[in-house]
């Protein structure tokens, strides 16, 4: 297999990655992280934080790098509020490329806290909120982002996304904890409202994850590339940076047998179609 300093990553996008400034540690900060990408070639990388907005960063980080296009975005979680639509339509004036729904706050999350967490419903089914945002979202064209929400609060998003005309669905890393998505339920999505799904590297064992690599092959394989983004939701500190773990993500697909054009449609043509690059 070749080192990840021999993989070619010009063109590739990732579409997930922490840095610094953050509450927590990261192993690189936001010019770090784009200076990165820069010099291996990469066309644009899109910066999360699960407790701040990213996009007004981008807007900065991008001036200082503009070899590399940068985006940012805003997670819903309770440090901005929960599904609190006008702090969405800020984000989205200051050019935010992708609103995620709660992460780190989200009900599917395992909690030592006894308060509850964020969920989509309340008594009466989604949240006026939640179908606020989504208007705001389609309105505005960017990606939703499903975040760390249940397979059955995702198999409700979803439907009521397209039909307030959002055109770009991504089911964030479906295989991890807590999402952990059934395969049947990732086809049904696939068939039923054509969504993307995001891959994400720190799922699998490459990323301190429990899922082998070859698990999540076969799910690829299955669920299929054209509907596949590779990302690797690296910034950890314990992990590569980013840039070195796609490119170690694009060996270990050639070395599960993908052709170099499924490779380019999920590293580079899938994820500029999200950000209509």
């Amino acid at each position: 297999m070749m080192a990840e300093t021999d993989i070619d990553l010009t063109g590739t996008i990732d579409l997930h990655m922490h840095t610094a400034p953050d509450v927590g540690p990261r192993k690189l900060d936001d010019l770090e992280a784009a200076r990165q990408a820069a010099a291996r070639g990469m066309r644009a990388i899109l910066l999360k934080s699960h407790v701040t907005l990213t996009a007004d960063r981008a807007v900065l980080v991008e001036r200082v790098v503009p070899e590399v296009r940068v985006f940012g975005g805003l997670v819903l979680n309770a440090s901005i509020g929960g599904f609190n639509p006008a702090a969405v339509e800020a984000a989205l004036q200051l050019g935010a490329a992708e609103i995620w729904m709660p992460t780190l706050a989200a009900a599917a999350e395992p909690r030592p806290r006894p308060e509850p967490g964020l969920t989509i419903w309340d008594d009466h089914g989604l949240k006026p909120s939640v179908l606020e945002i989504l208007r705001l979202v389609a309105e505005k064209d960017v990606i939703l982002g499903t975040g760390h929400l249940s397979p059955a609060e995702t198999l409700e998003l979803v439907p009521a996304a397209r039909a307030a005309g959002v055109r770009k669905i991504l089911i964030t890393h479906p295989e991890h904890p807590p999402v952990e998505m059934p395969v049947l339920l990732q086809e049904e999505l696939r068939d039923r409202f054509g969504v993307y799904f995001e891959r994400c590297l720190i799922t699998t064992e490459l990323g301190h994850g429990r899922l082998p690599f070859s698990v999540l092959a076969a799910i690829i394989r299955r669920v299929g590339c054209a509907t596949t983004v590779v990302a690797t939701d690296f910034g950890q500190l314990q992990n590569p940076f980013p840039a070195d773990g796609l490119a170690s993500y694009i060996a270990h697909l050639r070395a599960e047998g993908f052709a170099d054009a499924d490779i380019a449609l999920m590293s580079q043509v899938n994820p500029a179609r999200l950000l209509e690059l």
